[in-house]
């Protein structure tokens, strides 16, 4: 196989001529950053990495001090009328004291109205660990429930929670690895109709993953990750590889079909499919990269993770697969499916009929359908005005069936601000001072006057670290306008009053204080992430294509699908619509992290998409094709490709879209909404008009410009050229330069 194409034909060139070399290469970095990865394990982040503002303190001086902070947790007893729940509270008492895994516990505490009680306790020894051991609590619950009848038990707490967390996400994430990878398989059956086809991308897609995932661990050493970093990577990996894969294969295939012999093939795929991959795949990792602005570790998690996946899967891409295509010849259509996928010999144009029916009244009155598209993704998009975000503690996470959630709802009904309390964390040079003393009951004196707050204030010294922990119930449901007035006024006027004059530093954290913070450093992260996205992927366009209308058109493509996911989103899970169709409970906000993460993932998966369809319009472009002609074969060529990726990446966000927890939920949901949107209006519609109401302007350069290198989006020269009836009618060469 003859070398040409730039980097990525002389990468294909090289691993054809050494193919062997490339296999096994690849296989030996899987296994062994696998195996290093494995062995290592991934080193999770502490809650104080992952906060911010106030809250972070809080929890760093907790941390830097070796203060044990056990799991809280909290058991209300209830009857339905006069105090039958005397008897079951006092021997759940005694059962929860008789496990010995508990400290501190209080109660039965008398609600207002005289028919529940709340006991509360610790869970003893670390909290990070507590769900490992809260198990013997659980089944004492339990007991004392059965024998019972006549009351009714609710629970809820950290290590409760943690612990139906754990199970549930084990459950969860082993159901979406075992049906995502059939998935993906089944549909590319239906695209490719041969099964050694339809696998190498899975295989691809996989083993990149694999070798990510290894890395990953070992880099976790040294900056933690957040515990659901390598299920983004899961998804990513499958998205992005498949993808590349499907575009390159698919080129090859096409080739063949023209009348190109199999060496030709994978020659015109490695300099036109595989520089596309490394365009699309550095255009992703540069919008990842954009996430070490948001000052979050949870999104610098996210950005390692995502970059090294596509990295290695763009590498996996221009080099492993075609060793194997040329390693595999004509056995890449073996284990052939009757009446499935393939590009017949008729040609590549044979596989474009559908869209260029769908085509057809595009291009005949590009304006009016550039407009109704615009007003559609507009008009999708307008409910992300009113979004609403906070960190969705538990409670909001779990179904609105499980016990826990429900738990947690009766008790903040019966006792407000019990299981959601603010921690006010208190240092002091000397713990045991007079005056840290006195302003620690002043402040307790002053609490317990305000509206603002619930009973059971609790008070915990550590003499020996000078550190106090003090558990203050915020009245409301605990993220409500009522909590936030409280957490306000605990922060804003109790605080500096009572407490910051006799200690050296006082901070407010719990589930509450940690939303409004993470929330705020958002707002201020949001901005930089979002000129850096832009920018570079503005700058990236330009060089790519040489084309300044093409790169303020991809901008402006890309955000119509964010906001478009956001609305969505917002519709979805803060209004409840289509929630009976969706299977999906809307909880009133948007988890606080998901808008920026989407943001940077579509902007980065959106590109795919584009740098392969413009590339194929540049391609045709470049070798004289008129502008309107080069669209619509481009749009032709590539739709059968972009519509398998489109089908795969929707079907894998809707994978997680049907987990238990609710960020998972949205993150599913949508990014299948954009890419489905991004697939077809974007790709469909508004891109082929915008180009065409651009003509010939599409190729404008400022003459200031002209610097740039030019990147050819073209064959090799020596790769032979397909039969004259299947090649688009050439035009008379236009020139690119500045207009007149």
């Amino acid at each position: 196989m003859a070398t040409g194409g730039g980097i990525a034909g002389r990468l294909g060139g090289w691993s054809t001529r050494h193919r062997k070399t490339a296999i096994i290469g690849w296989l030996l970095f899987v296994v062994v950053t696998a195996g290093l990865g494995g062995s290592a394990g991934l080193q999770e982040a502490t809650l104080a990495e992952l906060d911010a503002g106030d809250s972070a303190r809080a929890r760093q001086i907790l941390e830097d001090s070796g203060v044990n902070d056990p799991a809280d947790e909290l058991v209300m007893v209830t009857a339905k009328g006069g105090t039958r729940w005397q008897a079951a509270a006092r021997e759940l008492t005694a059962k929860i004291e008789d496990t010995g895994e508990v400290q501190r516990l209080q109660g039965p505490l008398p609600s207002e109205d005289g028919r529940s009680a709340l006991i509360t306790f610790e869970v003893k020894g670390e909290s990070g660990t507590a769900e490992e051991r809260v198990q013997p609590v659980l089944d004492a619950i339990a007991d004392v429930q059965r024998g019972h009848g006549d009351v009714e038990i609710y629970q809820y707490g950290e290590a409760s929670a943690a612990h139906w967390l754990s199970e549930m996400l084990a459950d969860d994430f082993k159901k979406a690895e075992w049906t995502a990878v059939p998935l993906a398989l089944g549909i590319l059956l239906v695209a490719f109709g041969a099964l050694v086809a339809a696998l190498l991308p899975v295989a691809l897609a996989m083993t990149a993953f694999m070798a990510a995932n290894g890395l990953l661990a070992l880099i976790s050493f040294k900056m933690h990750m957040f515990d659901t970093t390598s299920s983004v990577m899961l998804l990513m990996g499958l998205a992005v590889g498949i993808d590349y894969c499907l575009f390159y294969l698919r080129r090859e295939r096409d080739e063949r079909a023209a009348g190109r012999d199999s060496e030709t093939a994978l020659r015109v795929a490695a300099a036109t499919s595989g520089r596309a991959v490394l365009v699309s795949g550095l255009t992703v990792m540069v919008a990842m990269a954009g996430m070490f602005l948001s000052g979050l570790l949870i999104f610098k998690g996210f950005a390692v993770a995502t970059i090294l996946v596509v990295f290695i899967a763009m590498l996996g891409s221009v080099t492993i697969l075609p060793a194997l295509l040329s390693w595999l010849g004509d056995r890449v259509n073996k284990g052939k499916m009757p009446f499935l996928g393939g590009t017949k010999r008729r040609g590549p144009r044979s596989s474009g009929r559908i869209s260029g029916a769908l085509l057809r009244p595009v291009l005949a009155a590009p304006a009016f359908f550039a407009v109704l598209a615009t007003a559609a993704m507009l008009a999708l998009a307008y409910p992300a005005l009113g979004m609403r975000t906070e960190q969705l503690g538990p409670d909001k996470q779990m179904p609105s069936s499980a016990p826990l959630r429900v738990g947690f709802e009766h008790i903040t009904e019966t006792f407000p601000g019990g299981p959601a309390p603010a921690t006010v964390v208190v240092k002091a040079d000397d713990i045991t001072a007079p005056e840290v003393k006195a302003a620690l009951a002043d402040f307790r004196t002053e609490v317990g006057k305000s509206d603002n707050f619930g009973d059971g204030i609790q008070t915990v010294v550590h003499d020996q670290e000078n550190v106090a922990e003090i558990k203050v119930p915020l009245a409301g449901n605990g993220s409500d306008d009522r909590s936030r007035a409280a957490l306000e006024r605990l922060r804003g006027e109790l605080i500096p009053e009572t407490l910051q004059p006799a200690v050296s530093q006082a901070y407010v954290t719990g589930e509450l204080a940690s939303s409004v913070d993470f929330n705020e450093q958002l707002k201020r992260g949001i901005v930089p992430v979002l000129a850096f996205i832009v920018g570079v992927t503005f700058l990236l366009m330009l060089v790519c294509f040489r084309s300044l209308p093409i790169a303020i058109v991809s901008i402006v493509l890309n955000m119509l699908s964010v906001a478009a996911a956001y609305g969505a989103m917002t519709g979805v899970f803060q209004h409840g619509w289509g929630e009976d169709q969706l299977g999906t409970e809307p909880v009133g906000a948007i988890e606080a992290w998901m808008p920026l993460f989407v943001l940077v993932v579509l902007f980065g998966l959106s590109m795919d998409y584009h740098v392969f369809v413009v590339s194929r319009i540049r391609e045709l472009r470049d070798q004289g094709v008129a502008t309107r002609e080069a669209i619509r074969e481009g749009i032709r060529a590539t739709a059968g490709a972009i519509t398998g990726a489109a089908v795969i990446m929707v079907a894998l966000f809707a994978i997680f879209a049907t987990l238990s927890m609710q960020d998972m939920q949205q993150m599913g949901i949508g990014l299948a909404v954009a890419v489905l949107l991004d697939a077809t209006i974007i790709r469909m519609v508004l891109l082929p008009a915008a180009m065409m109401l651009l003509g010939e302007k599409n190729w404008y350069m400022p003459r200031v410009l002209r610097w740039l290198p030019h990147i050819s989006h073209g064959a090799p020269e020596d790769s032979g050229r397909p039969p004259a009836e299947q090649r688009p009618a050439p035009a008379p060469p236009v020139s690119v330069g500045p207009l007149k």
